[in-house]
């Protein structure tokens, strides 16, 4: 079967094609990648908000855990509890998605606009 194009036709594919390239940019520029941010909560007490578009180390605690924030993602990277759970886990970086440390009391949750694919009793 053969289809064919007239000239209008080809420019609307062409032009069709150029919205979806520049509006998948803009996604990227502006918030791509679940841009957010991380708080930080020790004993239920806030202790800091830091944006995971911003790549950066942070003590927690008195330097009991240090939370790495790189590439739109936290990641606690380093412990004095025995357990090392927290360690252990996975970067986080979309809304819902935590970390916590519970012999430090160390909470750090993600605040952000892409969800989670994992539900509440998942996740």
């Amino acid at each position: 079967m053969k289809i064919n194009l007239q000239k209008k036709d080809k420019m609307l594919i062409v032009i069709i094609a150029c919205v979806a390239a520049l509006a998948a940019a803009a996604h990227l520029v502006i918030g791509g990648g679940g841009a957010g941010r991380v708080i930080v909560k020790v004993d239920g007490e806030l202790k800091g908000t830091y944006s995971l578009a911003e790549d950066q180390e942070i003590e927690i605690n008195g330097g009991t855990n240090v939370l790495q924030i790189k590439n739109g993602e936290a990641d606690m990277i380093q412990a004095d509890c025995p357990d090392q759970l927290c360690v252990n886990q996975r970067a986080v970086s979309l809304r819902g998605e935590s970390i916590i440390c519970l012999p430090n009391k160390v909470v750090v949750q993600v605040e952000s606009a892409e969800s989670s694919e994992l539900d509440a009793v998942t996740n």
